[in-house]
C-alpha cells in the first residue's frame, strides 16, 4: 500500500515515504495559480485531441475528457470528498492540467478552498549536483507544518505521484540518503496521522517527462507521455462505460477477499517461489485491508489508485527465511535492481542487489524500523496491471501487479484498535514503526502462499499467482 510520503517519492502505492511530497516544495497556491507550470501544462505534454474508447459505450472521449473523468473518480470515490472539507494537494509542476480539472470536481463537491503545494524535482536534482556537501541533513519545518494545518482540521489531502526512475542516478547514495532521513524527521507527526489514518487521503499517479522516458524509452519522444497517459487511464478502470460504478463493483470484489481472509484469521503466512522462502507471522488482531478504509473522520475513501491489493501487517518480530524482489524498485530517485534479503527473528540481516545496494542498506542501517516488515499485501497475477505486460517504475503502480510486502512502517488501521494504541502498546501487539515505508514486489506466477493456523498446518491461499478461494 503506498504511502504519500516521500523524499522522491508513496509511491506506493510510495506515504511513508510515499505519503509525504516528493521532491522539494516550490510554493503553495490555490489551483492554478501557478503560471510557470503554463509551459508544462498536461494538455501540452498529453494527447489532446486524441480519442479514448470506453470499454462496454466504445464511445470515443478527448483527452480532456478523460482527465476530467480521472477527477471526478479521485474526488467521488478516491477521496470521497464531502462538502465543507477543504482539499490540499502535493502534485509536480507538469501536472497542472489534471490539478485543475481536480479542483473544479473538489468543488462541484462542496470543498470551501483547494490548495496545491507544487513540486519540482529538478530541484532535487540542483541541489545533489550544487550544494555544499555538508548541507543534506537540512530541511526546512514549513512543508510539514503547511501539510498539518490541513491535517489537523480534518480536511482531504491528495498526492498526484509523478517522478522520474532515475533522476538521482550518480549520485551519492549516501547524501540521497541523509536528505531522505532530515525531510521524513520533519514529517513525523504527518506520518502518524497517516499512519492512524485520521483523515481522507488519496494517492494518485500521472506522468512527467522523465517517467515516461523510462517506461516507452522505445518509442518516439513525442508519443512517450500520452502513451503513458493512456496506460494509467487503463489501469484506473477510466476506459469504462460508467468508471465510477465499476469502481464501486472493484471495492465490493476486495472486500470480499478481506473478509474471507479475517474470517480465517491464519497465524502467519508461508511464501515460496524462486528465491524466496520467507514465513511471516500475523499478530493477533490483524485485520486486512483492500479498496476502502473508513478514516477517523468517518469519510471511507480508497487510499491508493489503481489498486488490486488486500493488505494487512506482520508481526514485526516474526518473519524468517529469503525473499527476492520479482521486479526492479524506484527509490529516492535511484534504482533498485536484483533485490533480495534475508531475514531473522523479523530483522533484515542481508541484503544483496546488483544496483542500487549501498541506497538500500544505508537506509536499513540508520533509519529506526526500516530493517523489519510493516505491511504484507496479497496481488493476482492476473490484475490487470500484471497483464498489461508494462513494467511502470513506479511503486503506487507496480505494487498492483504483484503481491508484495514492504520494510519499515506498519498501517494502524490494520490491527484492531491500532489507530488509538499508544507507541509502546503497538510496539507489543507486534507493530512495527518507522518514518520509512518501503514497499517491494515479490509475487509472481509462480509463486505459491499459504495460510498457517495455530497448530501449524498449513491451507492454500495462493498458486501460481493466483487465488485458490472463490468468494
Amino acid at each position: 500500500m503506498d504511502s504519500p510520503i516521500t523524499t522522491r517519492p508513496p509511491n506506493r502505492r510510495q506515504f511513508l515515504t510515499r505519503y509525504l511530497p516528493a521532491g522539494t516544495l516550490c510554493c503553495l497556491g490555490s489551483a492554478g495559480s501557478l503560471a510557470s507550470a503554463e509551459k508544462k501544462d498536461g494538455n501540452a505534454a498529453g494527447p489532446s485531441g486524441s480519442a479514448y474508447l470506453g470499454a462496454g459505450d466504445k464511445t470515443a472521449r478527448t483527452f480532456d475528457q478523460m482527465l476530467q473523468r480521472y477527477a471526478d473518480v479521485a474526488v467521488k470515490v478516491g477521496l470521497n470528498l464531502r462538502a465543507g472539507q477543504r482539499l490540499f494537494i502535493v502534485a509536480p509542476i507538469e501536472t497542472a492540467a489534471l490539478i485543475r480539472q481536480i479542483a473544479i470536481s473538489a468543488y462541484k463537491a462542496g470543498a470551501r478552498y483547494v490548495d496545491v503545494g507544487w513540486r519540482d524535482e529538478r530541484m532535487d536534482l540542483l541541489r545533489f549536483q550544487h550544494a555544499p556537501r555538508d548541507s543534506f541533513r537540512e530541511f526546512p519545518d514549513w512543508p510539514a507544518a503547511a501539510l498539518l494545518e490541513y491535517l489537523n482540521r480534518g480536511d482531504a489531502y491528495l498526492m498526484i505521484l509523478g517522478e522520474d526512475p532515475d533522476l538521482l542516478n550518480g549520485q551519492d547514495a549516501e547524501l540521497v540518503g541523509a536528505a531522505m532521513q532530515a525531510m521524513m524527521e520533519k514529517f513525523r507527526p504527518v506520518q502518524d496521522h497517516i499512519a492512524r489514518n485520521s483523515t481522507n487521503w488519496l494517492i494518485i499517479p500521472a506522468p512527467v517527462e522523465g517517467w515516461a522516458t523510462k517506461v516507452f524509452r522505445h518509442l518516439p519522444e513525442p508519443q512517450r507521455q500520452p502513451r503513458l497517459w493512456d496506460a494509467i487511464f487503463q489501469v484506473c478502470r477510466l476506459n469504462h462505460a460508467d468508471p465510477i460504478s465499476a469502481w464501486q463493483d472493484h471495492i465490493a470484489a476486495l472486500q470480499a477477499r478481506c473478509d474471507y481472509l479475517n474470517r480465517e484469521h491464519y497465524a502467519g503466512l508461508k511464501y515460496t517461489a524462486p528465491g524466496t522462502d520467507l514465513t511471516v507471522g500475523l499478530p493477533e488482531g490483524h485485520v486486512w485491508r483492500g479498496g476502502r478504509v473508513t478514516s477517523q473522520n468517518g469519510i471511507a475513501c480508497v487510499l491508493n489508485m489503481p489498486t488490486e491489493e488486500i493488505a494487512t501487517l506482520p508481526h514485526k518480530d516474526r518473519a524468517e527465511g529469503t525473499v527476492r524482489a520479482s521486479k526492479p524498485l524506484s527509490y529516492q530517485g535511484m534504482m533498485i535492481e536484483d533485490l533480495g534479503f534475508r531475514l531473522s527473528q523479523g530483522r533484515v540481516v542481508d541484503v544483496t542487489a546488483s544496483k542500487g545496494q549501498e541506497l538500500l542498506q544505508n537506509t536499513i542501517a540508520n533509519v529506526d524500523g526500516a530493517s523489519r516488515l510493516g505491511e504484507v499485501a496479497l496481488v493476482p497475477n492476473s490484475s490487470p496491471i500484471s497483464q498489461s505486460g508494462i513494467l511502470f517504475y513506479n511503486a503506487l503502480i507496480d505494487e498492483n501487479a504483484a503481491s508484495h510486502i514492504a520494510l519499515g512502517n506498519a498501517y494502524r488501521f490494520t490491527l484492531r484498535g491500532g489507530e488509538t494504541m499508544s507507541a509502546e502498546e503497538f510496539a507489543a501487539a507486534g507493530g512495527n514503526e518507522s518514518v520509512e515505508h518501503l514497499d517491494f514486489m515479490i509475487g509472481s506466477d509462480k509463486m505459491a502462499v499459504d495460510g498457517i493456523l495455530p497448530d501449524g498446518a498449513t491451507e492454500p491461499i495462493m498458486r501460481n499467482g493466483e487465488w485458490t478461494f472463490n468468494v
